[in-house]
């Protein structure tokens, strides 16, 4: 896993699959997803080897119940005591209690979407019981007041966290980054591409300095109009 500091209050955790996002707020952390299963001890280590217990993190805001985002959440929670959060909507998908509706996946997603699942551990993994539940507008203690959208289209419980005093927005896998040329896109895998479409034209409406996806590299600099820009030619080409 790599750390990548973005700010001195956020650092980008990366997994083989998907990545996370950690802030800071005093000695207070929060973590904005939590990897694959399997990683509550690589996150662990490297909020230590970043200098915090790992039990400074109060909280796990899930942005959606897919595994690459929500497997390490139960095993990360069990080490620290820290809550974990997620949508209403994806809750019970969380929990382990309902399976997890499959994306509609397009043709030329299906080799993608096969070669994703191969790099992603065999198996289920542990869930974690007790899941705060999330509904869009709700406003969450840290990064100043960190604003809850709900974003249907990836799940139906997806969400983006706007932290608007820092400019800074996780968008879930709602956008993405190419991992080709960096071109930021609406993210693949979805259950309703014309959700997904709606709300990346939300999110690229907001003042956004720097944004964060659950796949590819985050924009540092400019992202309202690096959003804009993206979601302009999303709507010319529909």
């Amino acid at each position: 896993m790599d750390v990548v500091e973005l700010l001195p209050r956020l650092h980008l955790l990366r997994f083989p699959v998907g990545q996370a996002c950690l802030w800071r707020d005093g000695e207070e952390l929060t973590l904005v997803d939590a990897g694959p299963p399997g990683s509550g001890g690589a996150i662990a280590d490297a909020v230590a080897a970043l200098g915090h217990a790992p039990e400074a993190v109060r909280r796990v805001v899930l942005t959606h119940f897919h595994e690459d985002h929500a497997g390490g959440a139960a095993e990360f929670a069990s080490r620290t005591g820290a809550e974990v959060l997620a949508h209403a909507a994806d809750a019970a998908v969380v929990r382990g209690e309902v399976p997890g509706p499959p994306p509609e996946l397009e043709d030329w997603e299906r080799p993608l979407h096969a070669a994703a699942l191969q790099q992603l551990p065999k198996g289920d993994f542990d869930r974690p019981k007790v899941i705060t539940e999330l509904a869009d507008g709700d406003v969450l203690d840290f990064g100043d007041g960190a604003r809850v959208i709900h974003v249907p289209g990836h799940t139906h419980g997806s969400i983006a966290l706007q932290l608007p005093h820092h400019g800074v927005l996780f968008t879930g896998d709602t956008v993405a980054a190419s991992p080709v040329d960096g071109t930021v896109v609406p993210g693949v895998f979805n259950l309703d591409r014309p959700l997904v479409l709606a709300a990346f034209q939300r999110l690229a409406a907001l003042d956004t300095d720097l944004a964060c996806f659950g796949h590819g590299d985050p924009v540092t600099e400019r992202a309202s109009a690096v959003l804009r820009e993206a979601a302009d030619k999303c709507r010319a080409a529909h």
